[in-house]
């Protein structure tokens, strides 16, 4: 089932940036289901991937892939996290934030699958002039204001397309903690310790993948969200995953679905911690919220204490 890729082939497929700021080669890379994904069998747009300035960005996913990177046998923890990276459920991106995390992650002796989950499907034509980048003299973009019930920031709670797209695609994160938690003993892993880093609407996904009335081994043992909201109603499940939430103090609905996110979690007296910060939407790197998550990972127990490359 497993596909060993070499880094030319996996920029070749639109996976990895043509020239990413980290040299990352994963230890395998593959589909995540052995045969067509389950449910989408009819979708039949083609997957189309783009290069933006040195960033991928992949449109008409409906073959999830993953890759795993693993760290060096001396700083392995044992812990892991799916990373389910943003894009609004239509397009999945990837650049040198994405490879700056994944790097973190190994450095702190985190293992990381990063997944390709599905996305809306769209119209190949459609799809022309999708890298136009931004114009660095236009004004912050500016968010409608939204009612936050229940936690719940999806801004398309009543649209069919996307409400399939978010239970497919939290179908793919399940099914990749699934297969973290089948292979944990080859891989090096604790069962125990496999959590998910959603940004942005990846973060919508991971809190379907949380919330699932589910088997444990679908689902997240810790859980951090880049302003990643949910994109459904929250309730506290049992067990509750602690959360670590970041976002921008300016970001609308996603700031405000974060917020209640944390309020639902403290008057349930579950583990969170929530950061705020004054920046640039979408302007947040790792190397600004990166210090303290590994040190709430060490507080949890998640990571041993006094691990990380400078230890």
């Amino acid at each position: 089932m497993v596909t060993a890729l070499t880094r030319a082939a996996l920029v070749a497929a639109g996976l990895l940036a043509a020239a990413p700021v980290y040299a990352l080669a994963p230890r395998e890379a593959g589909p995540l289901y052995e045969g067509p994904a389950p449910g989408s069998e009819s979708w039949s747009e083609p997957r189309v991937v783009t290069v933006c300035g040195g960033s991928v960005q992949v449109f008409n996913t409906s073959q999830p892939r993953y890759e795993l990177y693993l760290p060096d046998a001396g700083r392995a923890t044992g812990a892991a996290v799916v990373m389910l990276p943003g894009g609004g459920l239509r397009v999945l991106g990837r650049g040198a934030g994405e490879n700056a995390e994944i790097a973190a992650f190994l450095d702190h002796g985190v293992a990381v699958m990063l997944l390709e989950y599905r996305t809306r499907q769209m119209p190949a034509a459609s799809l022309d002039g999708a890298c136009r980048g931004t114009d660095p003299d236009a004004p912050p973009v500016r968010f409608p204001p939204m009612q936050i019930v229940n936690g719940n920031a999806n801004p398309a709670r009543g649209d069919a397309t996307t409400n399939e797209v978010l239970r497919l695609s939290t179908a793919d994160a399940q099914a990749a903690f699934a297969m973290l938690h089948r292979r944990a003993g080859e891989l090096g892993l604790d069962p125990d310790r496999i959590g998910v880093i959603g940004t942005s609407a990846g973060g919508g996904v991971a809190f379907g993948a949380m919330l699932a009335d589910a088997p444990a081994e679908t689902k997240p043992d810790f859980f951090i969200s880049i302003f990643g909201p949910s994109l459904q109603d929250v309730h506290v499940p049992d067990p509750a995953p602690p959360l670590f939430l970041v976002t921008e103090s300016d970001h609308g609905p996603v700031t405000d679905g974060l917020l209640a996110v944390f309020s639902i979690w403290k008057a349930a007296d579950r583990k969170v911690e929530l950061h705020v910060y004054e920046v640039p939407n979408f302007s947040m790197t790792v190397d600004l919220w990166g210090p303290r998550l590994f040190d709430w990972m060490q507080e949890r127990g998640i990571t041993p204490a006094n691990n990380g490359p400078d230890q």
